[in-house]
């Protein structure tokens, strides 16, 4: 593949013209002339250029360093998945007024141990007929040390969808949501569970 020139700036080419000046050429050959062939194409109008700050050793940068997120939010993920439930259900649900009938409390659990406690609740949930859980998992807290690899948040929060769209959970679960704010908010999510046959 190959790239079109770009043409010269009229700087370029003034500084081009005074070094092929100071040039011999070759035995044979007519000393090039840059102006003919550039007289055709047109520089880009260069806009305007932001100053640079001065900048001092020792000194801070006035921006904060950019912060990388390289993963979709957890209500980002949840907001894409399709509606598997009844949509009156699910709005009511959303707003808080659907009341759940059982609870799991995530907090301080590591992401192996808290993935192990919700199967085994959701199953037995499932098993009693249960249709609205909530599941805590916590905000989570941020690291004093966060290095240079960005790390999420939360975990647990962002383990959950996976967990639950994943065999067996993939089975009963319905539909995941962030739970009302009376609930836990951000720190909490309702599961909602296929009925039992």
């Amino acid at each position: 593949m190959s790239r079109k020139p770009r043409g010269l700036r009229p700087d370029e080419e003034a500084l081009w013209q005074q070094v092929a000046r100071t040039t011999t050429p070759m035995s044979g050959r007519p000393k090039p002339s840059l102006l003919a062939k550039s007289a055709t194409k047109k520089a880009p109008a260069a806009g305007p250029r932001a100053p640079i700050e001065t900048f001092r050793v020792g000194g801070k940068t006035s921006t904060a360093p950019a912060r990388h997120n390289l993963a979709p939010s957890v209500s980002h993920r949840i907001a894409e998945t399709p509606l598997r439930m009844d949509k009156r259900a699910f709005s009511r649900m959303k707003r808080g007024k659907a009341s759940p009938e059982g609870r799991i409390d995530l907090h301080g659990m590591t992401a192996a141990a808290a993935h192990i406690a919700l199967t085994s609740y959701l199953l037995h949930a499932y098993s009693d007929g249960k249709r609205l859980v909530l599941v805590i998992t916590g905000k989570g807290r941020k690291s004093a040390n966060s290095g240079p690899i960005p790390t999420p948040t939360g975990i647990l929060r962002h383990e959950l969808p996976d967990w639950v769209s994943q065999p067996p959970l993939d089975q009963i679960v319905l539909q995941i949501t962030q739970a009302h704010q009376r609930h836990g908010g951000s720190g909490a999510f309702y599961v909602y569970l296929a009925r039992n046959r």
